[in-house]
């Protein structure tokens, strides 16, 4: 068995996704035998709180927690909003957004934290991560990120203690989809891809959680061609048990699209499709969950299609299970050829029709094709045909259950004993 030490920003009760699949890996590897450790941070203060995975922790787990600079406190009253509320990408990164303030906060978060805004917490982890290492000794570091300031407190601990190093990337490093549309000085940006190398580089292996996030860091870099591993995110079988489909007594069809929608992930013309259908007689309700940016939400009320919406924000994660269980259609938005919305695992485990809009992305669409469960459409399509082939699926159930995270610990696990 191996002792291991995981670092992640985020931890329960934070209620950002970017902690689910490293939760599930650390408790299935628990149960395993293994022998684990975290080390995170005391408080998340930009994310809401969401109390859901606090029962995954198990019991024996070692969990070590730090304070960090935090420039989203200053962030918060230097635009003058309540420090208590908590904040969404979609905002703080839109570039739609007016006003000098705005716009200042934006130039810096794009410039000045490298590789991103929690650099704040570097020092205090490393402190903490040497005073563990010095007492304890373990077998690997696993970092997960973004935010990719984890790797960084990785690769130091990693180099000071000769620890094998493995940095699970959940999104890409220097040209993140945050940063699209973004104003970044090429000095920046030539730091962030000499830190991105430099982890690279110092990790005895890389795990990405998509093919073709894979395949490009193979080609960038040729030295990861023998080192690195795709583990998929999936979904936790246990959030779905015990939820039993409610039946609406409505006569509406539910679309729900669980998660943040930004700015570029705008299908302007299936809104239309809805809008000509509901005109039309079709019964229809479009439920938001999470932040929606403010060109999308003004198209849906441009188009009157208030009235047949509900923007129902932040929800604990079992809402948002028994919302997608009970929804009749799920909605999906990617943005690039990298990227797999994670919500995408839960939506296929759901077993319900599923409509994805995006730029190219023949990943995504191989699995909702494979899952035998939804169509890929481009930003501009109006997806009419979608509503004829949502009534004709037929599933397939070897291609759902293989995203199941139990089943993505066992890969984990045989990766772990290649490396160390």
């Amino acid at each position: 068995m191996k002792k291991i030490l995981f670092i992640s920003f985020y931890w329960p009760p934070s209620g950002k996704a970017s902690l689910h699949f490293p939760l599930k890996m650390i408790q299935y590897l628990s149960e395993k035998g293994h022998n684990l450790a975290v080390l995170t941070v005391n408080e998340d203060t930009f994310s809401a709180k969401d109390d859901t995975f606090t029962k995954y922790i198990p019991k024996e787990l070692k969990v070590i927690k730090t304070g960090y600079f935090d420039p989203f406190v200053y962030y918060k009253k230097f635009l003058g909003k309540d420090k208590e509320i908590p904040m969404f990408a979609t905002e703080v990164i839109s570039t739609e957004k007016k006003g000098l303030k705005h716009k200042i906060s934006l130039w810096i978060r794009m410039n000045l934290f490298i590789p991103d805004a929690r650099i704040g917490w570097y020092k205090q982890a490393v402190k903490a991560g040497k005073k563990l290492l010095n007492q304890e000794k373990y077998d690997v570091i696993i970092t997960n990120g973004p935010p990719h300031s984890v790797h960084l407190i990785g690769v130091t601990l990693s180099k000071k203690f000769n620890i094998p190093l493995i940095p699970i990337l959940i999104d890409p490093w220097v040209d993140i989809a945050s940063y699209k549309n973004q104003t970044r000085n090429k000095i920046v940006v030539w730091l962030d891809n000499y830190l991105e190398k430099k982890t690279m580089k110092r990790g005895k292996a890389a795990i990405f959680v998509t093919k073709s996030m894979m395949n490009y860091f193979i080609k960038k870099y040729k030295f990861m061609k023998e080192k690195s591993y795709q583990l998929y995110w999936g979904y936790n079988e246990e959030d779905f048990e015990g939820i039993i489909e409610q039946k609406s007594s409505n006569e509406y069809k539910t679309i729900l699209h669980a998660g943040n929608m930004y700015e570029y992930q705008n299908p302007q013309k299936f809104w239309e499709t809805i809008k000509n259908k509901i005109e039309n007689g079709s019964k229809f309700k479009l439920k938001f969950i999470g932040s929606l940016a403010p060109n999308i939400k003004e198209n849906i009320l441009r188009l009157g299609l208030d009235k047949y919406s509900e923007f129902l924000g932040f929800l604990d994660y079992s809402d948002v299970i028994k919302e997608i269980v009970n929804a009749d259609y799920l909605l999906a938005c990617t943005h690039e050829q990298r990227h797999v919305p994670g919500k995408l695992f839960e939506y296929m485990r759901a077993k319900k029709p599923i409509i994805v809009f995006g730029d190219p992305n023949e990943e995504v669409k191989e699995l909702i094709t494979k899952a035998g469960l939804g169509k890929y459409y481009s930003f501009n399509d109006a997806a009419e045909d979608f509503f004829d082939f949502a009534d004709n699926i037929s599933y397939n159930e070897r291609n759902i259950i293989c995203h199941n995270r139990k089943n993505i610990s066992i890969e984990l696990e045989n990766i772990l004993n290649k490396v160390c």
